[in-house]
């Protein structure tokens, strides 16, 4: 089984998105998966230019020459894309936003109906397959989330792909402080770890792994003090230099 991966968060393995990505990607290779790791911070992929020319003109290709011209023919034949990003502005980061989108080439411009809706089929010697969101939020709710899984469940549906379920955490920033200073927080890395040998050995990742890696930390108004705290002595610092 092919794993393609990508980390679309600058801080590339050093982030809070890395801190539940590599348990989640360490537990698909002890299922015997093969996983490429990429990181969009060290990909050259320039904007789509939208001239259509991968459909009608060189098909399948595009014009542009740079890093996707790789990275699209291992998108192709992976059977898991796993998508790793911060929670941007409500959101997928740009970086990862970018590459999505260079990702055209991978369908054909002619139209199917797909349970009764629009689609573009899949380009000949394009596999289906399943999609894993991995993303990190520093605010307490999950409903911040809400907007990224609605784009990563539509994008799954134009390349008729199965949506296989999202690892979140959210106030990811309390995840790494604990790590810091030693408090335990084996339960979560360890259900990351879980979740990805259970996507490759039994093809679905379970409700109660993943509530595991989303469980609370903190309560909702420690988080909101000790925010503050944190960036009113980052701001007071400064101000002293």
């Amino acid at each position: 089984m092919k794993v393609f991966a990508i980390n679309s968060s600058p801080k590339m393995g050093d982030g809070n998105t890395a801190l539940i990505l590599n348990p989640f990607l360490d537990g698909m290779r002890e299922a015997g998966a093969a996983v490429e790791l990429f990181y969009t911070k060290k990909i050259k992929a320039n904007p789509c230019q939208g001239d259509y020319v991968c459909w009608l003109k060189t098909p399948g290709r595009c014009i542009q020459n740079d890093d996707m011209r790789m990275l699209l023919p291992k998108l192709a034949q992976a059977d898991i894309w796993v998508f790793a990003t911060p929670v941007y502005f409500d959101g997928i980061s740009a970086a990862m936003k970018n590459v999505i989108e260079r990702m055209l080439p991978l369908v054909e411009p002619t139209f199917e109906l797909r349970d009764g809706h629009c689609r573009h089929p899949r380009r000949e010697g394009t596999k289906g397959g399943k999609v894993v969101l991995v993303s990190n939020c520093g605010f307490w709710e999950m409903d911040n989330f809400d907007p990224l899984l609605v784009h990563i469940k539509a994008m799954c549906k134009n390349a008729d792909r199965e949506f296989a379920g999202a690892l979140l955490r959210p106030h990811g920033g309390v995840l790494r402080r604990m790590l810091q200073e030693g408090i335990s927080i084996n339960d979560i890395l360890d259900a990351a770890r879980e979740a990805g040998r259970q996507l490759v050995a039994e093809g679905k990742m379970s409700a109660e792994t993943l509530r595991a890696v989303s469980r609370k930390l903190i309560p909702q108004e420690r988080l909101v003090q000790k925010a503050n705290q944190f960036f009113r002595q980052v701001l007071n610092d400064a101000n002293r230099k």
